[in-house]
């Protein structure tokens, strides 16, 4: 269902340090202009591929995914004049890797009353990284219709992937180490907007949600 495209966007990253990080080493590479042009220009290429939009539904992947959906159906409203459906597809239930994470609360899935069958949907993430958040959506968005079409729109593209998914519109293609962690903060959760850049001193992968 998910067709495979190759990524655009910038690549490389700032030495800026994060105040609101926490950590030391953390350096951000997304401020918070640089966000909203990210995702301006996100919804002028999804204009331009899907011929204005006129039958693009937008599912955010909770829980950071969502607010940004909500923001590029904005953008696309002021563009075209006309409200575009925005909504929340929670993916929980669907992971592989269910029994060996920590118990967490289910999400909230929300479709537009419109639907989303014969409809263009664009799955809108914060990061992704493995693709297993991305391959679990499919399978959530399999049980509630069948769209004509599904896209994938991240503000962060970190690398790599673990499944052969690969987004259609990226905010920025960020080269990491398995090692680093990215956080992605918004002002709708965290009180401001923010990409950052750290070390993962905990050890393990540095994964984050949108994996």
């Amino acid at each position: 269902m998910h067709a495979i495209h190759p990524a655009s966007g910038d690549r490389g990253s700032g030495d800026r340090v994060s105040a609101s990080s926490g950590s030391p080493s953390a350096r951000t590479v997304l401020e918070p202009a640089e966000i909203r042009r990210a995702l301006t220009r996100i919804a002028h290429e999804i204009l331009e591929r899907t011929g204005g939009a006129g039958d693009v539904v937008l599912l955010g992947i909770p829980t950071r995914g969502v607010p940004l959906a909500h923001r590029l159906a904005d953008r696309l409203a002021q563009v075209e004049g006309r409200a575009v459906p925005s909504g929340s597809l929670d993916i929980t239930m669907y992971r592989d890797d269910l029994r060996l994470r920590p118990a967490r609360a289910l999400g909230h899935t929300e479709v537009p009353p419109s639907g989303i069958d014969g409809m263009i949907v664009v799955l809108v993430d914060d990061v992704l990284y493995s693709g297993r958040t991305v391959r679990a959506a499919l399978d959530a968005l399999g049980d509630i219709g069948r769209p004509r079409s599904v896209q994938l729109a991240v503000l962060v593209d970190r690398g790599h992937r673990e499944l052969p998914i690969r987004p259609d519109y990226v905010g920025k293609n960020l080269p990491t180490s398995p090692a680093e962690v990215v956080r992605v903060l918004l002002a709708e959760v965290d009180g401001q907007d923010a990409v950052t850049l750290e070390e993962n001193l905990g050890g393990g992968a540095g994964k984050r949600a949108g994996a």
